[in-house]
């Protein structure tokens, strides 16, 4: 059965997008931590971040380090965290989260925001990794 990422990759379900090639896609999360909060999955569908193949497991770094910048040209932040988890969700995921300070890294702290401030920000994280 395919997981609620890979409906999302498809398009099955709706997302707000921010980047995405051959192997990553890359959206926002709509229970964010901050503004910004972004989700970067391989479209390979793998359960457990460490089961990827070593490249592939680079390529995601790698794609979500570039990723990772851009949030920060655009999101007011101190700096972009990272985190993986991978319990809610079975299938492998990157957080990014613009940080303020140790709070914002609190996964029961979520904030709210409407559809237009979603999309405004996907477009500005979207126009920064493209012109990165």
């Amino acid at each position: 059965m395919a997981s609620i990422f890979t409906k999302i990759i498809k398009g099955e379900i709706p997302s707000y997008c921010v980047a995405e090639n051959d192997a990553f896609f890359a959206f926002l999360d709509i229970n964010p931590n901050s503004v910004g909060h972004t989700l970067v999955v391989p479209k390979r569908e793998v359960d457990r971040i460490f089961d990827l193949e070593e490249k592939e497991y680079m390529d995601l770094m790698a794609f979500s380090r570039k990723l990772a910048m851009a949030i920060e040209r655009v999101i007011p932040c101190n700096r972009v965290g990272l985190s993986v988890i991978g319990l809610e969700v079975p299938h492998c995921h990157v957080h990014l989260i613009p940080l303020e300070n140790m709070g914002s890294i609190n996964f029961g702290n979520s904030i709210e925001m409407s559809p237009q401030e979603f999309e405004s920000t996907a477009d500005k994280i979207r126009e920064s990794f493209e012109n990165s």
